[in-house]
C-alpha cells in the first residue's frame, strides 16, 4: 500500500468516526482529494486506491493535470464523460478570462461568487458534456482578502443564477445549481469554526426554500466545507438531508511544495 493509499484510509476513518459521532449516514459526507501543486502521478496513485474526486485551485495546472491523467488512463484528451473517469472539482478563485477552460474540463465549480462568472460558464459549457455542477462560495467569516459572496447577498445571487439557468437556451442541460461552499477564517476556538459551518447550513435551507418556486430546489443539496484540519467540525455541523463535501489535501498528499501558478 502506498503512502497516499494509507493516508486516504486514515482520512476515510476520520470521516466515518465523525459521522457516527453525530448520527450521520456515511453517504452524507464525501471526500474530495485536493491535488493542487501535486502531479498527475499522485492523482493516479489515489485513483488506484479508489479515490475518484479531485479538487484543483489553479486553472492552467488543473487542465494540464486533467489531460495528463486522462492520457494515462487511456481516456483521450479529456476524461469528463468517460466511464470510470475521475471527477474534477474547481475550488479556487475564478477570473473571467479563465472560465472557458474550466467549463470545458471540470465537472464541478465550487467557487462561483458573481453572476458574470456563472453566465460565462453556462455559455461556454460544451454540449457534449454533462451539466456543470455549481456551488456558490460564501464568505461566512467576512475576510476582505477572501473570495465569496457575503452571506446576506447569497440568496439574491442564488435567485439570479436560478433565473439564468431557467431562461438559458440549454438550461439545466448545461448547468445545475447544487449548493454552497465556504472556507472560514481559521480559529483556535472550535465553536467559532462550527458557527461558520452552521451559518452555511442555514443559508442552504433558506435558499432551497426560495428555489422551490423555480423547480430547482431538489438538486440544491450540497455543502462544500471542511478541510484537513477541521473536517470533523464541518461534519458536526452537517445535516443528513444534505451532501457535505470535505476538501482534504495535506492529510492525503502531504505538505505542499511551493508553487507560483495562478
Amino acid at each position: 500500500m502506498t503512502d497516499i493509499a494509507q493516508a486516504l484510509d486514515q482520512v476515510q476513518a476520520r470521516i466515518q468516526k465523525a459521522c457516527q459521532a453525530h448520527g450521520l449516514p456515511k453517504q452524507a459526507v464525501r471526500l474530495m482529494a485536493v491535488s493542487k501543486t501535486f502531479g498527475a502521478d499522485a492523482v493516479l496513485q489515489a485513483i488506484q486506491a479508489g479515490q475518484f474526486d479531485f479538487g484543483e485551485n489553479y486553472v492552467q495546472e488543473g487542465v494540464e493535470k486533467i489531460q495528463a491523467v486522462a492520457l494515462a488512463l487511456g481516456q483521450g484528451p479529456t476524461g469528463a464523460t468517460a466511464a470510470g473517469a475521475p471527477c474534477w472539482h474547481f475550488i479556487g478563485p475564478l477570473q473571467s478570462n479563465k472560465t472557458k477552460d474550466v467549463a470545458e474540463h471540470f465537472d464541478w465549480v465550487h467557487s462561483v461568487d458573481r453572476l458574470k462568472i456563472a453566465q460565462r460558464l453556462i455559455d461556454q459549457r460544451p454540449a457534449h458534456l454533462k451539466p456543470l455542477q455549481v456551488c456558490l462560495q460564501v464568505n461566512t467569516s467576512g475576510e476582505e482578502s477572501k473570495s465569496g459572496v457575503a452571506p446576506e447577498q447569497a440568496l439574491e445571487l442564488a435567485a439570479q443564477m436560478a433565473t439564468l439557468i431557467a431562461e438559458h437556451p440549454r438550461g439545466p442541460s448545461a448547468m445545475v445549481l447544487r449548493g454552497l461552499m465556504t472556507i472560514p477564517e481559521p480559529s483556535q476556538d472550535p465553536a467559532v469554526t462550527i458557527g461558520h459551518f452552521e451559518r452555511l447550513v442555514l443559508l442552504k435551507d433558506d435558499i432551497r426554500s426560495a428555489l422551490s418556486v423555480t423547480g430547482q430546489a431538489q438538486s440544491f443539496d450540497v455543502l462544500s466545507m471542511g478541510m484537513s484540519t477541521d473536517l470533523e467540525l464541518a461534519i458536526a455541523a452537517s445535516v443528513a438531508e444534505a451532501t457535505t463535501w470535505v476538501r482534504v489535501g495535506t492529510a492525503i498528499f502531504g505538505a505542499r511544495p511551493t508553487k507560483a501558478t495562478t
